[in-house]
């Protein structure tokens, strides 16, 4: 049951994962088929497919299939070379379970709400923040994997970016909105956007100038975020969002 638990943590979690699995059996083999291991990203591990060789390259195989996205089988005959001399042989079927992308959504309003409706709808792990206690509820925000009821500043000490997180800006204000730039330009995010007119890019791209931000950290700011297709409602803006952030998850084939 430890390592069904583990696998519930891992997917709410979005961390990814290998689970290989003893599919086949015959002899006097180790572990008998429905035998598990888990492998995490850190390399950490849970279970067991019947130790010595085999379990080492199942292990190694495991971490080529969490690198590589794709499951595989492993057939072993177990004579001396793997250790055993029982004559037996057994079947380990590999498979990765891949991490959502995330997508850490500042802003539970209305746009935040449809945005985060439909980047769910296209895979993504969505986190929401915002400081309301009427806006930042799982009734209000079915689709958020993660609810984070702070202010912007007090958000970042709680989050954890990644270099395949992904940002989206829009909070009630233009305080709350620079400062969630600045926190996101302090990570090592993939993608930051901010939704707001051109004026607003004016303003907030001189205002990084001015705190001595370089060309390249202000140009990691998308926006205004979003395709052009001319959206007005925020179901049309949510549209126009997520088909960018898709549009830089399928940049590198993901």
């Amino acid at each position: 049951m430890k390592i069904y638990e583990e696998i519930v943590r891992l997917q709410r979690a979005g961390e990814p994962f290998v689970l290989a699995t003893v599919i086949q059996n015959s002899g006097s083999s180790p572990r008998k088929a429905g035998a598990k291991l888990l492998l995490r990203r850190d390399g950490t591990q849970l279970g067991s497919v019947g130790g010595g060789k085999v379990e080492s390259e199942t292990i190694q195989a495991a971490r080529s299939a969490l690198e590589e996205g794709t499951p595989r089988s492993l057939p072993f005959v177990l004579n001396e070379e793997h250790g055993f001399a029982c004559g037996g042989a057994m079947t380990v079927y590999i498979e990765p379970h891949g991490s959502a992308p995330r997508l850490v959504l500042f802003g539970a309003g209305h746009v935040g709400k449809a945005v985060a409706a439909l980047a769910k709808e296209c895979g993504f792990h969505v986190t929401v923040v915002d400081e309301r206690p009427e806006c930042a509820t799982h009734e209000e925000i079915p689709a958020a994997d993660e609810l984070i009821l702070a202010s912007v500043r007090e958000a970042f000490g709680l989050l954890k970016l990644s270099p395949d997180s992904f940002v989206v800006i829009a909070t009630p204000g233009h305080l709350s909105d620079f400062d969630a730039v600045r926190g996101a330009l302090s990570c090592n995010t993939r993608f930051i956007g901010l939704l707001g007119s051109r004026r607003k890019r004016e303003v907030l791209l001189k205002s990084l100038s001015d705190e001595g931000y370089s060309e390249e950290q202000r140009a990691r700011v998308v926006t205004p975020v979003g395709v052009d297709i001319g959206a007005e409602t925020p179901e049309e803006i949510a549209v126009s969002i997520v088909g960018q952030l898709v549009l830089e998850r399928r940049k590198n084939g993901r």
